[in-house]
This record gives C-alpha cells, structure tokens and sequence, in this order.
C-alpha cells in the first residue's frame, strides 16, 4: 500500500464519518471523527489477530505506525489550522481582554506546569512508578497549553458571551509558544543535555513571541495593502494560502515561534482592514476556502489523532497513574483559571466563568506531536500513555458535554438576573 493510498482512505473515512455525523449523530465534530479513529484502530487491531494470514491488514498498521504524527502536525498542519482559526476571532474584543489572554497564556501555562508536574512525580512515587521529576515537569510542560484546534473547535458550540469566547480562543492561540519553550527546555534538563536557566528560558519566551508576532502581524499588513490593489480571486486566495505558508516557515527559520507568527497573521487578516480588501467578488472565495481548510483539516487531525490509538502503548499496571494524571490536569486548569473566573464573574457578571474557563481548556494533538517527539528515554512510554489518556478524555468527556454545560450556567445566570430585577 502506497502512502497516497493510504491518505485516499483516509480521507474517504473522514467524508462517510462526516456525513454519518451530520445525518444522525450529530456530535461536534472532532469527537465524532476521534471515536471514528480510535474504532477503526481497535478493528484494525482485532482484525489482525483474528485473520493473520490476510498481510493487508498488517501493511496498514505497519503504514500507520510510519506516520511521522509530530511533524503532520507541527510542519503541516499546524500553520493551516492556526490561520484559518485566528480569521474568525475578533480582534477588536481581544484588544479589550488582551490583560487576561497574557496572563492565562504565560503565568497561567508556568503555574500549570509546576503543578501538574509536581503532583504528577509525587501521585508515581505513591504508586511506586519511576518518573524522575524533570520528566513529570515534562509532560506538565506538553499538556499545559490548550490546544488551539480543539478548543476554536469547541466553542462553536458553546454560545459563549463574546468576552469568554475570545479569552477562551486567545489563551489557546498563544499558549503554544511558552508552552513549547518550556518543553524543549525541560526536555533538555531531563535527558542530561543541559539547558539555560529560568531567566534566559523567559527571554527566549519573550523574544520568540514577540518577534513572531512581529513579522506575521507585518507580513500580513503586507499581503492586505498587495489585495487592497485587485479584485482577482485567485490571486488573492494564492497570496493568503502563502501568507499562512510563508510566515509560519519564515519564523521557524530565524528561531521565532511559528505558532504565533501564523496567529497574528490570520487574526489581522480577519480583521477590518483584511475584511475590506477582499470586498467583493472575492470575499466569497476567501472565506468559503478557509472555511474548508478549517473543516477538512480538522476532521482529518482528529480521525489521525484517534489512529494513532495503535502506536501508544498502554500498561494494565499504570491504569492508576493515567487516571491520577487526568484528574490532575483538570485540577491543575481549575485553579489556574480561578482568579479570572472569579473576576469576571463577580464584576462582569458572567455567570460560571471558572467552570466555563476550565471546562473549554481542552487538549488535543499538539499535545501528543510533543509527546511523539520525545527522544528514547525509559520514562517516554509512560508520558506517551498518560497523554493519550489526558488528550482522549478531554476531547471526548470535555468536548461532549461543554456546551450544554456552558448553556446551563449561562442561562442560570440569566434567570438569576431576571429574578433579582423583577424582586
């Protein structure tokens, strides 16, 4: 089987899963294309050991063990989803909260960190499981930052107000890069490779963030002034595909972060000025592209992130630590989010916002590409499994049950208000 037969198959379950969803299940659409994945792994799985002389069923586990997941993700990907999602945030309601998208997205993901870490390495030495406390900081580092394609997935559905819809989708838009400093770092105290201090780790922080928001924000101001000149859509869709191609490679080559390139990018593009430059004929070929790429993209993220089931190994005797680490990490958010919760709603009246804060920080396959991209190390399969475990759970219980969730405070909230007012 040839690797574009595989994507053939692929992509044909992800239009029959599609389709499936929509006509009956009707379930968000990453969980829906996640059970599809981790049913079709565990079939292929059974298959195999019920019918071993059929070599087609080992050809395609063997060519999905050979997908390279983190670099799918982090090389591909990525600058994709971050561009498409960041269109559609509003740009003039993150300038107003941008204080509290700061503060959950650097001192947020750091306190998540020790704490996930430091309860992690103390619940494995109850449960007498040997991981070294670098290596518990590592997986607080990988699993700390929500995950951008999962949670603008989310909140969709969710009929948030606006300001916790945009904290929600600016925390998970920027978090990446501290998140993903701090792992290299950590990772590189764990394996013994050295690594810089606490001070030269925040700088390098603050230097990769700003500098790539820098030239995604420029780069993109750009790109608007080039289609301002024209009303020719398929230039204009060429110049945003490489707007979100070239910012997101170009800041990985001068050390920048990637991530935040792309974002700033595509949240300018999608803003006033961007909106007038593509008035007209255009306008409708921009977006319905984009719109596409979002879906597709995320579907197939999704159905990948539930086959790669086949390639994390899972240990009947660490099933306590992987339920331990799940806790744990919703813990961890909890309390991270609970003096915005409390400010917001306690002077802005947002009814749940720390129960809305932390149910919609989900985790999802940037996650397990860090994870993934861990080098051999005996501790590797344990931070492997307990991440699937933490990833899997919050896009199936988090993600399923947000927005009925998020219905409920918010209404609560409404009814509260009515009654007082009408006392």
């Amino acid at each position: 089987m040839t690797p574009f037969q595989l994507a053939a198959i692929l992509m044909t379950l992800v239009a029959l899963a599609t389709w499936l969803n929509s006509r009956l299940l009707r379930l968000p659409q990453g969980v829906a294309m996640l059970f599809v994945g981790l049913f079709g792994a565990a079939l292929l799985a059974v298959l195999q050991r019920l019918l071993p002389e059929f070599a087609l069923f080992r050809q395609i586990e063997e060519m999905i063990n050979g997908i390279d997941f983190a670099s799918t993700v982090t090389g591909y990907m990525l600058a994709f989803l971050l561009f498409a999602g960041a269109m559609q945030v509003d740009l003039e309601e993150m300038r107003r909260r941008w204080m509290s998208i700061a503060a959950l997205a650097t001192l947020g993901v750091a306190a998540s960190i020790v704490i996930v870490g430091v309860g992690l390495w103390f619940i494995a030495r109850v449960l007498h499981v040997p991981l070294p406390l670098p290596w518990a900081l590592v997986f607080g580092a990988l699993i700390s930052p929500t995950d951008p394609v999962a949670v603008l997935a989310t909140v969709k559905h969710g009929k948030l107000s606006k300001t916790l819809q945009v904290i929600l989708e600016g925390e998970a838009l920027f978090n990446d890069g501290v998140g993903i400093v701090a792992f290299t770092a950590l990772v590189a105290v764990a394996t013994g490779a050295g690594g810089s201090g606490p001070l030269t780790a925040v700088l390098t922080v603050f230097v990769e963030a700003l500098g790539g928001l820098a030239l995604g924000m420029g780069a993109s101001w750009l790109v608007i002034r080039l289609m301002g000149t024209m009303d020719e859509f398929v230039t204009e869709v060429s110049l945003s595909i490489a707007l979100a191609m070239g910012v997101y490679a170009g800041a990985q080559a001068v050390h920048l972060s990637g991530a935040i390139a792309v974002v700033g990018a595509g949240m300018l593009f999608g803003g006033k000025h961007g909106r007038e430059a593509i008035m007209g004929e255009t306008e409708p070929y921009i977006k319905g592209f984009w719109t596409l790429v979002d879906e597709i993209m995320n579907a197939l993220l999704f159905l990948l992130l539930g086959v790669e089931m086949l390639v994390v190994p899972f240990l009947i005797g660490q099933i306590g630590l992987l339920v331990a680490a799940i806790v744990l990490v919703l813990a961890a958010r909890f309390v991270v989010v609970l003096p915005w919760g409390f400010y917001f709603h306690r002077w802005k009246a947002e009814s749940g916002a720390t129960t809305i804060l932390a149910w919609g920080g989900l985790h999802g396959a940037l996650s397990l590409a860090l994870a993934l991209s861990l080098p051999p190390a005996p501790e590797r399969t344990i931070i492997l499994s307990i991440t699937y475990a933490a990833v899997a759970f919050s896009i199936i219980m988090q993600g399923l049950t947000f927005g009925p969730v998020a219905k409920r405070l918010q209404q609560s909230g409404r009814d509260k208000e009515h009654d007082h007012f009408s006392a």
